[in-house]
């Protein structure tokens, strides 16, 4: 069974229909990606599975359960855990608050996320726990909202521009802890720039064009068609 599923997907900002029958899967232990220019619908298909919009048609099922129109806290709740385009921390609230804010095990993990496993994944965290969350640098942020979204134990956890406007050496460390996280068997939906990563890392692709996914496939697909990158991704 798929752990996430997603069927036929619209949405909408007012009048402007964003979204045109997304549909996605993403099974257990699974990394999968969200792939596309920028406009092309990728952070309203992540905005509408988190149910931060409501899709007006389509359906989402977590785990076999239907939770297309949950609001977004029930959504969370449900196992969903994301990792926000922008990051989101609460700047003024410590690296140990920010944590500890939101962490829970509402779906009964038998190994949970704890503070020393994420500061185990992330010793730069664990120097600046008393830090407030508007000290810390862009890429320190990042590895914040992932052991942020981390702490909640999440089914799947979703990545909004994984890398982002990150240095080099800093884009490098996440890809090495999504690439751990995946060994763990964390599912994951990625959406980020950087083919070259994602086809090293993941385990299946889907384009967006235009809000339509015009391509699904797996890695070694996506890699060897140049073409195919050019025409949707500009690389």
């Amino acid at each position: 069974m798929d752990l996430l599923r997603v069927e036929n997907i619209e949405s909408s900002y007012g009048l402007s229909q964003v979204l045109f029958g997304i549909s996605l899967e993403v099974g257990v232990g699974e990394v999968v990606t969200l792939l596309g220019r920028n406009g092309m619908g990728k952070t309203t298909t992540v905005r509408t599975i988190m149910g931060i919009m409501q899709p007006h048609a389509g359906e989402i099922y977590l785990e076999g359960n239907p939770v297309h129109n949950y609001p977004s806290y029930k959504v969370a709740q449900a196992g969903l855990g994301l990792v926000p385009e922008g990051r989101q921390i609460f700047p003024n609230l410590s690296v140990y608050e920010n944590l500890v804010a939101t962490a829970g095990n509402g779906q009964n993990r038998q190994n949970p996320w704890t503070l020393d496993k994420v500061f185990e994944l992330f010793p730069e965290l664990a120097e600046r726990r008393t830090n407030m969350g508007n000290q810390l640098s862009g890429g320190e942020q990042q590895m914040l909202a992932i052991s942020r979204a981390l702490m909640t134990n999440p089914s799947l956890l979703i990545l909004d521009e994984a890398t982002e406007g990150l240095a080099p050496l800093i884009r490098a460390e996440i890809w090495r802890v999504l690439e751990q996280l995946k060994e763990f068997g964390q599912s994951i939906l990625v959406i980020d720039k950087n083919v070259d990563a994602l086809t090293r890392i993941a385990d299946r692709h889907y384009i967006i064009e235009k809000g339509k996914v015009v391509w699904s496939g797996i890695s070694d697909e996506l890699s060897q068609d140049e073409e195919l990158q050019h025409r949707y991704l500009g690389v």
